[in-house]
């Protein structure tokens, strides 16, 4: 008899998981379903980063990996300022006025363009408003390439903006792809 029970709910455990699927992980879940646009492991250690994101299904994803875009945005605002303003322009480039130029413009790229319409995209998106938040994604990224473009003749100052500047592109990628696999 207790053969038979074993069996049983053995059977029984067997359907559940087929018909109602394993709990999974659903950070794991959400940057598979990204992994053609973002490395799946950034994607998660970013995420993970975020308190609750275990539990938020991909929608809350999306919204936390735009959050995560726009602070990395207005931090790489704040640093390519910061270098503009404090002289490290001078000190890295042979070619001083266009280094500072080319540092303000990073920093306006970010703080006129990319990192607003992030924090725009996030609202229209929390509200389910796909139309509105698809149409910002022009300049979503802008700046990290803007930016990347605008210190080509800088080496030094690329240099110090490159890891801030993959990092948003990065970031703003993630919540580019997150946004269209949610379904309208």
């Amino acid at each position: 008899m207790s053969r038979r029970i074993t069996v049983l709910l053995a059977v029984a455990a067997a359907l559940c998981l087929c018909c109602y699927g394993a709990a999974g992980d659903a950070v794991a879940d959400s940057c598979d379903a990204i992994r053609d646009f973002v490395d799946p492991a950034f994607c998660a250690s970013r995420l993970r980063t975020v308190p609750g994101a275990a539990a938020a299904d991909r929608h809350g994803h999306l919204l936390m990996a735009a959050d995560l875009a726009a602070a990395s945005g207005a931090s790489a605002r704040d640093a390519a300022a910061g270098m503009a303003r404090g002289g490290e322009a001078e000190a890295a480039s042979a070619d001083p006025a266009a280094a500072r130029d080319a540092l303000e413009a990073c920093g306006m790229l970010y703080g006129a363009a990319s990192v607003p319409a992030l924090r725009l995209l996030r609202g229209y998106a929390a509200a389910r408003s796909w139309g509105a938040a698809r149409a910002l994604l022009p300049l979503t990224g802008q700046a990290g390439i803007g930016c990347d473009a605008a210190l080509a003749g800088s080496k030094d100052a690329a240099a110090k903006m490159a890891a801030a500047n993959r990092e948003f592109d990065q970031l703003s990628s993630m919540a580019t792809a997150l946004l269209n696999k949610q379904v309208t």
